[in-house]
């Protein structure tokens, strides 16, 4: 891209939209997941695309395993499908729900996988157990979105209900929350710092959200990717792991850059 020699677009790019993108944690691997049926590994790094995995539907989201040899996808077709990177090769699907798949979590600390479907319902799976499948907790309405931090699990869904897990003790939530933002939830992240989450919504607003209530006068909202009166939904936001600023990506086809401490616009 022209003005700045460190951003640069992706050799061979998916056919259709980009549903969800994610980097590994210890690599310059990224895996892309796509609305054209494809799971696709580049090494960002090196601009070279390493595999693509066909699957049957279009894909809504991916995540990678416990290292970096592993990942898995889900999306219309309703299935968990699980991929060798190292080998290129598709490995035996973890299950399916009966609706598709929106939203995968890798929980680093207990090995589990949890995929959050459309059929109102979050699937934890452990690859290590001959039946993978070991929990399905019920949700109030479709899901649209989750986020790990090293032991909760936070969900939201359709209805603007968001549900906070303790990964420890699933059997019931810990919190069961309704957003602060008056329309539909689109994207939730949590804090580097664990203590708190970030929330997106259709209405061009982020709201900043913290687990205990002894912070609760720290939480608030603020607007965003506006055009005078036009409003474009909030459809992706992602944390700097180390500085704690984040950027937002809206349908207007901006990403901004944010601290949420000062509570300050770094810029596009």
């Amino acid at each position: 891209m022209a003005g700045n020699p460190d951003e640069f677009s992706l050799d061979s790019p998916p056919g259709d939209g980009i549903s969800s993108v994610e980097f590994a944690k210890a690599s310059d691997l990224l895996l892309v997941s796509s609305w054209d049926a494809t799971l696709r590994l580049y090494d960002a790094r090196a601009n070279v695309q390493r595999h693509v995995f066909p699957q049957k539907a279009a894909v809504l989201d991916c995540a990678f395993g416990e290292s970096d040899a592993c990942a898995w996808c889900g999306g219309l077709d309703a299935s968990v499908a699980a991929v060798d990177l190292e080998r290129g090769v598709p490995l035996p699907s973890l299950g399916a729900h009966t609706k598709p798949v929106r939203a995968l979590e890798w929980a680093h600390a207990f090995g589990l996988l949890f995929s959050g479907s459309w059929d109102g319902t979050v699937g934890a799976w452990d690859p290590r157990n001959p039946t993978p499948h070991v929990a399905s907790l019920p949700m109030p309405a479709k899901v649209f979105t989750m986020s790990m931090t090293d032991t909760r699990l936070v969900v939201g869904t359709a209805e603007r209900h968001v549900l906070i897990y303790d990964v420890r003790k699933l059997s019931e939530p810990e919190q069961r929350r309704q957003s602060k933002l008056m329309h539909q939830t689109r994207c939730i992240r949590t804090f580097p710092t664990f203590n708190g989450y970030a929330l997106t919504s259709i209405e061009g607003r982020v709201a900043i959200e913290y687990f205990e209530k002894s912070h609760e006068s720290q939480a608030y909202a603020f607007k965003c990717h506006r055009v005078g009166n036009t409003v474009f939904p909030v459809n992706a936001l992602a944390f700097h792991p180390t500085y704690g600023t984040f950027a937002t990506g809206g349908s207007d086809g901006l990403v901004n850059r944010w601290d949420g401490g000062p509570k300050k616009r770094l810029g596009p």
